[in-house]
């Protein structure tokens, strides 16, 4: 689309400013609020690479910087109140990961800049009114997470040409899967395969989704989400016990899942400190473009492959930016 075109120009050229000079200079101390909608366990490394962000810019945690973290476990209802604990805190800036936490951060409230670490169509689900100017007091990083799962069920199809019934898991209680499903259909219709959905809102219904799936597919999507991915090893378990070739994101292809395309989430994580420093220096969240992911990889797990007797085709292999052995 034409204004995806023009909020990545804005977007790259918001990142272009010079850093050294920022990272030298004495901070202020400052007090960030962090809401996730996953765990703290699950997203250890992506934190990590937020923190080293901050470092680039001169922010140490225990010296200038205090970060309040608040992780809801996949549990989105308890997000509300997590978030009004941080706006009582008064913190300077809230980071959210995933787009409930995204919601519930806007509706606590209207003064706090907030920054999304990264969420999947924020101005189709609502979050933000633009891409190029969010307005309000959020912005942050994107990807056309719509777009990205209508690429993994091309790769379960070049997996398997002969594929015709892949399920899909969908959490009905994430706003912005609405969007992704709409674009994994259109994209099921022009390979011909026939796309089931498979509902998922609490960890106990994990079993039965699978076992769901095993009756109406051959293969699944496991798409981001923060049920799902403070959930990965359980998710891949599953799926590999029902012998369902599976694709998702690259922490469930590490656990056990068999194929991963997605993001380069380090590194957009690492970039969301940029955001979070021209707020701190007074920047206004409304005039900050949203920062559109660029990086993406393929990963493979070939010891999962083999345990479920999948030939990797040469030309899946060739493209793949690891191999899990």
């Amino acid at each position: 689309m034409i204004e995806r075109r023009a909020f990545l120009r804005a977007a790259l050229a918001a990142l272009a400013a010079p850093r050294s000079s920022e990272a030298q200079a004495p901070k202020a101390a400052r007090v960030i609020g962090f809401l996730g909608g996953a765990s703290a366990d699950g997203y250890a490394s992506l934190v990590e690479s937020l923190r080293l962000g901050l470092r680039d810019r001169g922010y140490i945690e225990g010296a200038n910087l205090k970060i309040e973290y608040r992780w809801a476990d996949g549990s989105y209802e308890r997000l509300p109140a997590l978030a009004e604990e941080l706006v009582r805190l008064k913190v300077d800036v809230i980071v959210t990961q995933g787009t409930p936490a995204a919601f519930a951060a806007k509706a606590a409230t209207r003064s706090i800049p907030i920054v999304m670490a990264i969420v999947g169509n924020p101005v189709e689900s609502g979050v933000v009114a633009s891409y190029a100017r969010p307005g309000g007091n959020v912005t942050g990083s994107s990807f056309f997470w719509g777009d990205l799962n209508a690429k993994r069920l091309e790769f379960l199809k070049t997996l398997n040409p002969k594929l015709s019934r892949a399920a899909i898991l969908i959490n009905p209680d994430n706003l912005a899967m609405a969007e992704l499903l709409r674009a994994v259909e259109e994209r099921s219709r022009a390979l011909k395969v026939s796309l089931q959905t498979v509902n998922v809102r609490r960890l106990d219904e994990f079993s039965a989704a699978f076992q769901q799936a095993k009756k109406q597919a051959e293969a699944a999507i496991v798409p981001e989400d923060g049920l799902f991915q403070a959930n990965a090893d359980r998710l891949a378990e599953l799926a590999n016990r029902n012998r369902l070739a599976s694709i998702g994101f690259r922490a469930y292809c590490e656990v056990g899942g068999l194929l991963a395309y997605g993001v380069d989430f380090p590194y957009i994580w690492r970039q969301s400190a940029v955001l979070v420093d021209k707020i701190l220096n007074g920047a206004k969240p409304a005039d900050l473009p949203i920062q559109q992911a660029t990086r993406f990889e393929l990963v493979i797990n070939l010891k999962t492959a083999r345990a479920l007797s999948v030939t990797i085709p040469t030309e899946l292999q060739a493209r793949a930016d690891q191999l899990i052995q």
